[in-house]
């Protein structure tokens, strides 16, 4: 048989290689992916609620670490079990019945009892697909390559949840991974330029990553982070902020109201989201990562975030969907030219984003910051439900 590669980039995953087998005497086919990319900072989690025929056709990739969940049934398909594929949630559920089916006659001679378990088991996976009552469909990544559609991109979907995560030390391992960072050095040395040995994201070969602290007025420090490959020319910058989470979420809305708006520098943490209500978008959590630029410059990566999207403009988008999303990229054209007044609201839960006063230290008319007080779920979300700042040198060891 003949198998094809195909090396296509992904917005919200990154990189993947898509493996297609065919075979002419047998007409056996087979399709995998695999991440080509790096494992990502975190680990995410998507929480469907299925609730109709058109939720089946929702397209997931599933790379071979993720684990796939039905909670309803106890059903779960363990990381590693099955290799990385690009379908649909029908398409998982059709490959795990056939995965029970396959050795299902030899059971049948040799434990009946068992084999009819899984028969009524296949039965209830067989009556998912009809969605006569709503199921919760869940993909765990540690590695953070997986995805679940949205169809209502580039709006919010209230029936997908997507947290991510840091992950255990288990799960590191698992992915082959080993975490030695020391961050004392950057501090002591913050008149400096900090250099490191890596690897470019794109081809791999050996590159160095400058790094410097930097003051952002009537801000906080920020570290900004940039790694330029000689050997293919990729360049990227990336900004975390240098000081403590604050004890307050904050919520930046900025009325645009003119075109030198466009200039206002921007600080968005990788945890704030980002809200255009006139155009009803937002940008979740973790999306586009941390960035030091411009009003105009982040507006310019929602556009592109959005433009190379293939779920929606590819082989996979309808007439409706393209018509929809055009609609959208020209609204947007518009806010940057200045022709369209809209607000640009910035919700950081950490409290480590920031959105120029260009009136400072006098108050802006156009820019209001609140502060407030952060949910439950949002402490769980940044992990300080379970972070000690106290009493903890007492569990040291002895003699420390």
């Amino acid at each position: 048989g003949v198998t094809r590669l195909l090396l296509t980039r992904i917005p919200f995953f990154k990189e993947i290689i898509v493996s297609s087998f065919a075979c002419d005497s047998c007409s056996w086919s087979n399709t995998e992916i695999q991440s080509a990319g790096r494992i990502q900072e975190q680990g995410v989690r998507y929480t469907l609620a299925v609730t109709s025929r058109q939720d089946m056709n929702r397209e997931v990739v599933k790379t071979d670490c993720a684990t796939a969940q039905i909670p309803e049934l106890d059903f779960e398909i363990p990381a590693f079990t099955q290799k990385g594929v690009l379908t649909t949630i029908e398409g998982i559920i059709d490959r795990a019945v056939a995965g029970l089916e396959q050795d299902q006659p030899v059971r049948r001679a040799t434990d009946e009892e068992v084999a009819s378990k899984i028969d009524e088991f296949i039965s209830k996976l067989k009556q998912l697909k009809e969605v006569h009552s709503s199921f919760t469909f869940i993909i765990d990544d540690p590695s953070g390559n997986s995805f679940v559609e949205n169809p209502h991109a580039p709006q919010k979907d209230d029936a997908l949840v997507v947290t991510r995560y840091r992950r255990t030390p288990q799960q590191a391992a698992m992915l082959g991974l080993e975490v030695t960072a020391s961050c004392h050095s950057v501090v002591s040395q913050r008149a400096h330029v900090l250099q490191f040995n890596t690897n470019c994201p794109e081809c791999n070969a050996p590159a160095n990553t400058n790094m410097k602290l930097v003051q952002i007025p009537h801000f906080k420090e920020v570290i900004i982070m940039a790694t330029n490959c000689d050997s293919c020319g990729h360049r990227t910058n990336e900004v975390k902020s240098g000081g403590a989470i604050e004890p307050q979420g904050t919520r930046i809305t900025l009325r645009i109201t003119d075109p030198s708006d466009m200039t206002r520098d921007i600080l968005k943490s990788e945890t704030c989201s980002v809200e255009i209500p006139e155009l009803e978008f937002e940008l979740g959590m973790g999306a586009l990562g941390g960035k030091f630029t411009t009003l105009e410059g982040l507006l310019k990566d929602i556009r592109e975030l959005v433009e190379r999207n293939p779920f929606t403009l590819g082989d996979s988008s309808t007439p409706s969907k393209t018509e929809k999303l055009q609609e959208f990229i020209g609204k947007l054209c518009e806010i940057t030219e200045g022709k369209r007044k809209a607000h640009f609201i910035m919700d950081d839960p950490a409290g480590n984003s920031y959105l120029q006063n260009v009136y400072a230290p006098e108050e802006d008319p156009e820019l209001k910051v609140e502060r407030y007080e952060r949910t439950f779920e949002q402490n769980e979300e940044l992990g300080l439900n379970d972070m000690r700042t106290e009493g903890y040198e007492s569990q040291g060891a002895p003699g420390r």
